[in-house]
């Protein structure tokens, strides 16, 4: 016996598909750790040695490179990527219009 299954659109945004509170500051924080990760892993530092560079606690890198977050803020997150020598652009523009968000059949 099968049962049918819907699917739903995706937002475009899978944190706030999952019901995050504030999915697209999340969002935003994922990719600048992300990018925070890559470079530590490139330049093959010790989390011992990030924390020097970052002006952090080693728990805190710790924290960083294994996706916790939390107590992080996208002002701290920027602040470590000036310290790694990078900048950070921010870009303004109009948001697409979207597709309604009806369900669909899988």
């Amino acid at each position: 016996m099968s049962s049918a299954r819907k699917a739903i659109l995706s937002s475009g945004n899978v944190l706030a598909d999952l019901g995050f509170a504030n999915p697209q500051e999340e969002l935003l924080k994922a990719k600048l750790v992300r990018e925070i990760r890559g470079i530590i892993k490139r330049r093959k530092l010790t989390q011992t040695k990030a924390a020097a560079v970052l002006g952090l606690k080693q728990p805190d890198v710790s924290a960083l490179v294994t996706g916790r977050v939390g107590k992080f803020s996208i002002d701290r997150l920027v602040r470590c990527l000036d310290r790694l020598d990078y900048k950070v652009d921010v870009v303004v523009r109009q948001k697409p219009r979207r597709a309604s968000s009806r369900p669909i059949a899988a």
